[in-house]
C-alpha cells in the first residue's frame, strides 16, 4: 500500500478523482495497520511505499507480495462489452509492481466481482488472465469469483464487474532492488509503454466519451482501442536485465503519478530526464479535448514511459541492448542528480518534487 505522491491535479479532481483527499485517507488507513501486533517479530524486509513487500521467510530468501487492479479500465470494457484484455492489465500491473524489488513473479491470485455471472463475459476475461499469466511466466492456481448484483452495477447493467489480484514472488535477500544504491550521474532508461495502460482512466474517459470514434491522429484506430491496450508486461525483460551481471540499482513502474514514481526508490537523489520516449497520440488528443495543461498530464499519465531502470552510467549501453531485444524503443532518458525528491522535465519546462506534484519552471 503507497500514498501517492502528487498532491492531485485540477483535471483529475473535476473527473472525480481527488487524489490529495486520498492521501490523508490512505494515510489513516495504514497508520492502523502500522499498529497490528501478530504476536511474534515482524517478517517485514521493506518500509511501507515500495512496489511491493517483501517478506523474509529464512535468512536467505524473501516472499514478494504485491496486489492491485485496473479501476475505472473495466468501464471501457463493459461500455464496448469486450472483456478479453482487461486481464492482461490486471496481471501487468501486479507483476510489474513486483519485480521493482528484484524478485522473480511466481503466482497470482485473481478476485472477480461481478453483477452477473455470464459465461461469455468470464471466458473472455479468463482469456485475458491467461494471456497475462504467460506473458509474465506465472502461474493462477486459484482465485475467488463473487456474484454482488447489490454492490456491482454495470456500465451499462448488467455487465458489471471488477477485477483485482494478488501476486507472488520470491527473491534473495541479498538480491533486492530498493534504489538505496543509486547515487548521481547514475543513468535512468526507460521502457516504452502501450499507450493509457491501466492509470488515468477516469480522466481519459471524461475528455473522450464516444469509443467509437475514430479521430485522426491515432491512424485508424478507435478510441476505445486505445483505451482498452493493455499494459505492458516488463517481466521478462527487467528479469533478464537482473540476470545479466549488470549493476540493477534501481527499478520503477511508472503508473499514476508518471515519473514521479521514481521518487518511491530509496536513493535521497535527483532525477533529471532530458531526452524523454516519444510520447503516444493517445495523450495528445487527451489534452487537446481537455485543455490539460503538460503539468497535469505528467502527474497523471506514464506519457509513453511505463518503466525505468537506474543503472551505472558506464553500463548504460549494455542495459539498453538486453531491455530493447524484448521492448524495442528502449532509450536512455535522463540521468539522477543530487538535487534530492526533485524531477525535472526540461523539455516540458517542468519540476516535479514530493508532494506537489509537476509545476512549471519559474
Amino acid at each position: 500500500m503507497r500514498l501517492n505522491g502528487a498532491m492531485g491535479a485540477r483535471a483529475y479532481r473535476h473527473a472525480g478523482v481527488d487524489s490529495g483527499g486520498s492521501e490523508q485517507a490512505v494515510a489513516a488507513l495504514v497508520g492502523v495497520l502500522r499498529t497490528i501486533d501478530s504476536g511474534g517479530a515482524s517478517r517485514s524486509v521493506l518500509a511501507a511505499g515500495h512496489y511491493a513487500a517483501v517478506m523474509r521467510l529464512d535468512d536467505r530468501t524473501g516472499l514478494a507480495l504485491s496486489t492491485d487492479g485496473v479501476g475505472s479500465k473495466v468501464i471501457v470494457a463493459e461500455q464496448l462489452r469486450r472483456f478479453d484484455t482487461v486481464g492482461v492489465d490486471c496481471v501487468a500491473m501486479n507483476v510489474n509492481d513486483l519485480i521493482c524489488v528484484g524478485a522473480e513473479p511466481i503466482a497470482l491470485l485473481d478476485y472477480l466481482a461481478v453483477e452477473r455471472a455470464d459465461a461469455e463475459m468470464l471466458r473472455q476475461l479468463g482469456e485475458g488472465l491467461k494471456r497475462g499469466a504467460e506473458e509474465a511466466q506465472v502461474e493462477i492456481p486459484g482465485g475467488e469469483l463473487a456474484q454482488l448484483p447489490e454492490v456491482i452495477r454495470g456500465h451499462p447493467s448488467p455487465y458489471g464487474f471488477d477485477i483485482a489480484a494478488a501476486c507472488f514472488g520470491t527473491v534473495a535477500l541479498e538480491a533486492i532492488v530498493t534504489g538505496a544504491r543509486i547515487e548521481p550521474g547514475d543513468a535512468v532508461v526507460g521502457l516504452p509503454s502501450s499507450g493509457v495502460h491501466s492509470n488515468g482512466l477516469t480522466l481519459a474517459r471524461r475528455v473522450l466519451p464516444d469509443l467509437g470514434e475514430h479521430p485522426a491522429g491515432l491512424g485508424g484506430r478507435s478510441v476505445g482501442d486505445e483505451l482498452l491496450e493493455p499494459t505492458t508486461i516488463y517481466v521478462r525483460a527487467v528479469r533478464e536485465l537482473l540476470v545479466s551481471g549488470l549493476d540493477v540499482r534501481g527499478l520503477a513502474h511508472i503508473t499514476g503519478d508518471g515519473l514521479l514514481n521514481l521518487l518511491r526508490l530509496e536513493a535521497d537523489v535527483g532525477y533529471r530526464i532530458d531526452a524523454p520516449l516519444p510520447v503516444p497520440a493517445i495523450f495528445d488528443l487527451i489534452a487537446e479535448r481537455g485543455e490539460i495543461p503538460q503539468s497535469e498530464l505528467f502527474e497523471i499519465f506514464n506519457m509513453g514511459c511505463g518503466f525505468c531502470c537506474v543503472v551505472p552510467d558506464a553500463q548504460v549501453g549494455p542495459a539498453v541492448d538486453v531491455l530493447a531485444q524484448r521492448h524495442p524503443g528502449t532509450a536512455v532518458i535522463g540521468q539522477v542528480t543530487a538535487r534530492a525528491g526533485q524531477i525535472e522535465l526540461p523539455s516540458a519546462g517542468l519540476t516535479g518534487r514530493r508532494g506537489q506534484g509537476f509545476l512549471a519552471d519559474s
